[in-house]
């Protein structure tokens, strides 16, 4: 497939070899930034980790301290004396086993996202074939099971993200939208950094974080002096 003038232009504004700071790569790809629509900004971690090992995947939960733009249908599978609860923390879809029922007859899912009472998990087993390809199976892992359902509810429609590592030992992640100050995603991309640090396998060896790059919605790529942050 052949590069584009556009994208050949856009290019040219960052130089291959060098490594930038986190402020200005995020600049750069603000700059490099030229969708009709309000693209995103993206980080990608290549990690030491090795994917064949179970105790070294990674997977996590955090808050960005601004928005990145997308706001999440959340669906609250919670018995009946909780669902006023769900519904007034703000949950989009509410219901217990009648909700089971519908979504493995119709195999439909209108929601981003699922919350879920520990007592509700066995019954959810039902659909985990239809909810756990999607990555919206809710999980003790990425605290989306628990007896507190107006904490699980407010801090998804907060902005809640979860990530994990690929196949290949990366991680993808958006920070924000382009229209957002360079702090802002600064701000965005220091607190993605110390949730992924958090998250060191304990028995990964070596370099943890081998390579980051920056880049916006068909944007090239920028990338990051790892050593600096």
């Amino acid at each position: 497939m052949p590069i584009s003038k556009r994208f050949k232009d856009l290019k040219s504004k960052v130089e291959v070899k060098k490594l930038y700071s986190a402020a200005d790569a995020i600049a750069l790809a603000k700059e490099t930034s030229t969708t009709k629509f309000d693209g995103s900004i993206e980080v990608h971690a290549n990690l030491g980790i090795d994917v064949k090992k179970s105790d070294q995947q990674i997977r996590a939960t955090f808050i960005f301290p601004n928005s990145i733009g997308k706001s999440k249908r959340v669906a609250a599978f919670v018995p009946e004396l909780k669902q006023k609860e769900a519904k007034d923390a703000g949950a989009d879809l509410v219901g217990g086993e009648e909700l089971i029922e519908e979504i493995a007859r119709t195999n439909k899912i209108a929601f981003d996202v699922a919350i879920a009472t520990p007592d509700m998990m066995p019954k959810l087993a039902k659909i985990a074939k239809i909810l756990g390809p999607k990555g919206i199976m809710p999980n003790p892992k990425t605290e989306t099971v628990g007896p507190n359902v107006t904490k699980m509810v407010e801090e998804l429609k907060r902005g809640k993200v979860t990530f994990k590592n690929d196949a290949t030992g990366n991680v993808h992640q958006v920070i924000g939208k382009s229209s957002l100050s360079t702090e802002q995603i600064l701000q965005n991309f220091t607190t993605f950094m110390e949730a992924l640090r958090k998250n060191k396998p304990s028995s990964s060896k070596g370099t943890y974080i081998k390579t980051l790059t920056i880049a916006s919605t068909m944007g090239p790529g920028i990338r990051v002096d790892v050593s600096s942050l």
